[in-house]
């Protein structure tokens, strides 16, 4: 029944991972809280445009268990982590030492690298290394002292799953600060910011929140808040914008210091409208549908599956490797017009919740013929 909510085209999309379809509703929400204010009326339309944005920030809340005050939109994840570290004192310390992944997203790696002083360091945790696994982070924490460990939640050429709560509690005992990218996992796999308690979390609306590109967010801890500092601001990003004092700035006492300069609506009235729908819909049951799926392609292809198969070690996707038949049965689904990507590992699958059975038996099928 969920096909009927999304705009679906012929054939099947399985690259969830990439751009979620969008929510059909989402034209008609769009017009009527971005054009509507803009074309309808005299009235200056920053005056419902920026409540629309509150309720992105509202919708994110609901998510993720947490406050609103305590996001802040972005552009990018790029941006939202280049802002974080550039504002936390700790984190611009000469000796400043942090832990990532070498699976990590390209992106992040260079975001981090220009936003620490010359004199930080970086360590990776190695590509061979098991990063479903709580003790192979134990041990890199153990080994020297961090100031932080970036971590994402999901990690997109492999499709594994951190044990977010396992490194979360194994920071806290090393003093080490946490910052959680859920770029690849918002909308597929619960996330409870209150009861995680992790410092800092980076996220995304394009994928499996099929909110479209542009409307990125950044979540502070509480605590962290007031030692936060951007460097990056503009108007927005002060207590009050509307003062129109160029001698007086006071960062937003909430997440919103963040923001920066006049900021975009357009994006964030998309991506509210999809978050919300999900939040209503539930985690569980978007999980339970996609689990459903995946245990369908291990049953009939498992040979050729190289990511994890169990709940809590995989993501949303599943990788295949087919050695040298990849190429032909990547044409093949493209010719059958079923959409799916590939890395180096191997071929991406993401079903998402208006994907069904059938779907899945075509995509199977036509592997399984090339």
């Amino acid at each position: 029944m969920f096909k009927d909510d999304f705009c679906l085209t012929d054939g099947c999309y399985l690259l969830n991972h990439s751009v979620g379809r969008p929510l059909k509703s989402a034209q008609q929400y769009f017009n009527q809280h971005f054009f509507s204010p803009w074309q309808n009326t005299n009235k200056e339309p920053w005056q419902q445009w920026l409540p629309a944005v509150e309720q992105f920030n509202q919708a994110l809340a609901r998510l993720f268990n947490s406050s609103s005050q305590l996001f802040c939109p972005q552009v990018n994840l790029s941006s939202g982590l280049s802002k974080l570290v550039m504002a936390h004192p700790r984190l611009q310390q000469r000796n400043c030492n942090v832990l990532m992944a070498q699976s990590d997203f390209p992106s992040m790696g260079f975001a981090m690298q220009k936003a620490l002083p010359d004199s930080a360091e970086i360590s990776f945790i190695a590509e061979h290394e098991d990063l479903t696994d709580a003790t192979v982070w134990q041990a890199h924490l153990a080994q020297q002292h961090y100031d932080l460990v970036f971590i994402s939640h999901v990690y997109s050429n492999t499709g594994q799953q951190a044990p977010l709560t396992d490194i979360v509690a194994a920071a806290k005992q090393h003093n080490t600060l946490t910052i959680i990218d859920v770029a690849q996992s918002a909308g597929i796999l619960a996330l409870d910011l209150t009861a995680l308690d992790a410092d800092f979390m980076i996220g995304s609306s394009v994928k499996w929140l099929c909110g479209g590109p542009g409307a990125a967010y950044l979540w502070i801890n509480q605590r962290n808040l007031a030692a936060c500092e951007p460097k990056d601001v503009g108007w927005f990003s002060h207590q009050n914008p509307f003062e129109f004092d160029i001698n007086h700035f006071q960062y937003h006492d909430t997440a919103l210091r963040f923001w920066g300069g006049t900021p975009s609506v357009a994006t964030y009235i998309i991506a509210g409208h999809s978050i919300n729908y999900f939040s209503e819909l539930g985690m569980a049951k978007v999980r339970a549908h996609n689990l459903m799926l995946i245990n369908k392609l291990h049953d009939e292809l498992g040979e050729y599956i190289r990511s994890p198969r169990e709940a809590e070690r995989c993501s949303g996707t599943v990788i295949l490797h087919l050695a040298k038949r990849q190429a032909a049965v990547m044409q093949a689904l493209h010719n059958a017009n079923i959409a799916v990507d590939e890395r180096h590992l191997g071929m991406r699958v993401s079903a998402h919740i208006y994907n069904d059975e059938a779907d899945i038996k075509h995509f199977i099928d036509v592997v399984k013929n090339a």
